[in-house]
């Protein structure tokens, strides 16, 4: 198989560990698709999230897909770019719901992210940098006969005590 379409597989299926580890608040695995030096920048209706720094990236995500949380985030429509024998770029189309479960709000919306990703010397692809802005968001107040039946975050992600 040719070595480009390779590393373009490769790439995908970090992106695809990157939005699982999201959702099931697997920081170990999350730790595993970022470099030491990665950054994050993320542009909301609500919120701007810019972060440098593998470990405080991580920190940040423990604690925003804790186990009063539920979500779900897809990416699809990828254009990778490989921009050298070790580096990459990608964008991405995303789809995302949040469920905010002590507060009952559900914040949705689509994003498109624009990545930057480096093979590192273990030969495995990583992500440099990710940053999205918007193209919607939506906010409201989970309805009083919503209950969540099961969360996958209420067993996996840290318990804030909240």
């Amino acid at each position: 198989m040719d070595q480009a379409y390779l590393d373009i597989e490769q790439i995908k299926q970090l992106k695809y560990r990157y939005v699982r580890a999201l959702d099931t608040a697997d920081i170990d695995a999350m730790r595993d698709c970022l470099t030491k030096g990665a950054e994050i920048f993320f542009e909301g209706g609500i919120y701007t999230v810019d972060y440098k720094g593998r470990d405080d990236i991580c920190a940040f995500l423990e604690t925003s897909f804790h186990s009063k949380a539920a979500s779900s985030h897809q990416v699809h429509h990828p254009v990778i770019i490989l921009t050298g024998p070790a580096s990459a770029s990608g964008q991405w189309s995303l789809s995302d719901v949040f469920h905010d479960l002590n507060h009952r709000v559900i914040v949705s919306g689509a994003s498109e992210y624009f990545d930057e990703y480096v093979k590192e010397a273990d030969g495995k692809w990583r992500i440099a940098r990710s940053s999205y802005k918007r193209l919607y968001e939506m906010t409201q107040k989970m309805p009083e006969d919503m209950h969540c039946t099961f969360n996958r975050l209420a067993e996996t992600g840290k318990d804030l005590g909240l």
